[in-house]
């Protein structure tokens, strides 16, 4: 997920902010194990997650490479042997054409993870601090980990170089926070299914919008959606209708007492009360409340037939922003 440190709650790709800035690429040097002298230079914008290495891949049509394959390397002052390894998805000519896999702390790397069965080590805590798996630096905010690692890297003459490139970093819309792929249990919503008959009112006309030129932009936004992050860690706004029973597992329920029943017939244990259960303490993203707005102001989940929702919802016409025509409207019609 997109990880808030600041905030201490993952949030949606929407509320993720891409601002562009002047980066760093260290060139770090990975010993290879049985050959000693000899390094793997690995380019890398993230020095502080070299403890949640867990392999390195190389592209299998780059020659410089081909004898490691299947070798180890140690990481840079940690020590730990890891693997080289093969995949077609390593760019040859970005950087030194090796590339550090941490599955704990990208997105891609993590797909890489799955593929070649990688283990997965997350060294950070939600704050952006180190936290003990990363044996070193722990405790230490990430960018302060960052210039003591590349401090003790060239101290050590594990640095090869630094050079100075045009990237882009994702930041978060409220706190303005570098934003930290992270692995975390929450909930999600599949997309799709429902992006697919809210796409065709658009396209046919049902829903008309105006001006026209954004019915393009609507439609890539559909065409293109991925599972939802809907959970939050803050403390406000409406609870997971999620219940964990004592033995971990949950069921999903309108109310508590819908909860205790469906417990009950999930367990089979007739004697679980509500004080057995546990509600997520986890909150719903502000746009998923937005989006239920118009059926709930007319009492529409609990009297769904009642006269003001049969006469108000739908609306007829709706006076809106375009910048939130996919974090309201389209959601609404998907409601």
């Amino acid at each position: 997920v997109n990880w808030d440190p600041l905030g201490g709650t993952a949030i949606s790709d929407e509320e993720v902010i891409p601002k562009d800035t002047q980066a760093k690429m260290y060139h770090l040097k990975y010993e290879v194990v049985g050959q000693p002298g000899r390094f793997l230079t690995v380019a890398t914008s993230r020095p502080e997650t070299i403890m949640a290495d867990v392999a390195v891949a190389v592209n299998p049509t780059d020659p410089r490479y081909q004898d490691l394959v299947g070798q180890r390397v140690r990481i840079p002052l940690l020590g730990r042997e890891i693997p080289v390894i093969q995949d077609e998805y390593v760019t040859v000519d970005f950087g030194t054409g090796a590339l550090k896999v941490t599955p704990a702390h990208d997105l891609n790397d993590y797909e890489l993870g799955l593929k070649h069965n990688l283990p997965v080590i997350d060294i950070l805590n939600d704050n952006g601090t180190l936290n003990e798996k990363a044996e070193l630096y722990v405790g230490q905010d990430r960018f302060a980990a960052r210039r003591n690692i590349v401090k003790d890297l060239g101290d050590a003459g594990l640095l090869d170089k630094i050079e100075e490139y045009a990237s882009i970093v994702q930041t978060s819309e409220r706190t303005g926070a570098v934003i930290e792929p992270k692995l975390s249990l929450q909930w999600f919503l599949k997309m799709e299914h429902l992006a697919k008959p809210a796409l065709e009112v658009v396209e046919n006309d049902t829903i008309k919008l105006h001006p026209p030129k954004f019915k393009n932009m609507y439609r890539v936004w559909m065409e293109n959606v991925r599972d939802w992050c809907i959970s939050r860690q803050l403390w406000w706004g409406q609870r997971i209708p999620a219940y964990y029973l004592p033995d971990g597992s949950f069921v999903v329920a309108q109310n508590e007492a819908e909860a205790v029943e469906l417990a009950r017939a999930q367990s089979g244990n007739n004697e679980l009360q509500a004080s057995d259960l546990r509600q997520d303490e986890d909150v719903l993203d502000t746009w998923f409340s937005s989006w239920l707005w118009p059926i709930s102001v007319f009492d529409g989940f609990d009297d769904p037939d009642n006269a003001d929702i049969n006469y108000f919802y739908p609306t007829n016409d709706l006076v809106t922003a375009p910048e939130i025509l996919f974090f309201w409207v389209a959601r609404m019609i998907m409601a």
